[in-house]
């Protein structure tokens, strides 16, 4: 299922959810970015999704036009088909610089030497910008928000903020794709996912204060709902205060059994 989330007519931004029946994987979405004939897949994920992903943008892209690949990070439900993608399409992938030399693991099939740095822009800790057509994509650090080597994605056209696993809820097939309307009866979808995946209370905590300077219209997770301004700073506050990651661990876990 594709939703439109932005469209002036210039500038389009799609998510794309469910497109893979039963529970074969863990639900995740895709997103497509559209400016000035050219497009970004955000995160299109593995081989699971190529297929579905690839008949779900047709109508509204040619693959010619795909010039980037966006990887949040470094997982199989994010860029696992990335050597399809690689393939089929012009597009360069842009990641972690720490992940960049793992890439290569997923398109082995490729000679030595034929995929050179001209496909890969590898982005340092701090970030960077990504041109697409007319605009540009800002890469923002995500870091420890799961992966070491992390990034949220920032349109400054629609001012939609593509997060990655950061606000990611865990939702039912079939669940409509909309904003969240009540952030408190949305916590549960989220509490669990958070408390294990992020790093630390520290580095979610310099995240929200990012976001909240960034002032988005809307953030969109990899995985489950997206939030608007209705929700967005309730969720900022909830994220600066949750304790998570390493902030759980103690000696109780890390013992002889």
């Amino acid at each position: 299922m594709s939703t439109i989330l932005f469209d002036n007519g210039r500038h389009r931004c799609i998510a794309f959810n469910d497109l893979v029946l039963g529970d074969d994987g863990v639900q995740a979405n895709q997103f497509l970015l559209q400016d000035d004939g050219q497009a970004a897949l955000i995160d299109p994920g593995g081989d699971l999704l190529y297929t579905p992903l690839w008949l779900a943008i047709t109508p509204y892209v040619r693959l010619q036009e795909v010039t980037w690949i966006l990887a949040s990070h470094q997982d199989p439900d994010i860029i696992g088909a990335v050597d399809r993608w690689l393939t089929n399409t012009p597009a360069r992938v842009a990641c972690s610089r720490l992940w960049g030399r793992f890439v290569p693991h997923s398109v082995s099939h490729f000679q030595a030497g034929k995929l050179g740095d001209d496909r890969y822009l590898l982005l340092p800790d701090e970030g960077g910008t990504i041109p697409l057509g007319a605009s540009a994509i800002r890469a923002l650090p995500a870091h420890f928000l799961h992966s070491v080597g992390n990034f949220s994605f920032f349109d400054p056209v629609s001012r939609i903020l593509f997060s990655g696993d950061v606000g990611s809820s865990m939702i039912s097939r079939g669940v409509p794709y909309a904003p969240v309307e009540r952030f408190a009866d949305h916590v549960p979808r989220m509490d669990g996912f958070h408390r294990r995946y992020m790093g630390s209370q520290r580095v979610a905590r310099l995240w929200a204060d990012m976001v909240r300077r960034l002032d988005p219209e809307m953030i969109v997770p990899q995985h489950g709902l997206p939030m608007d301004r209705r929700t967005i700073p309730a969720f900022l506050d909830w994220l600066s205060d949750l304790p998570c990651g390493i902030d759980l661990m103690d000696e109780r876990l890390y013992r002889v059994a």
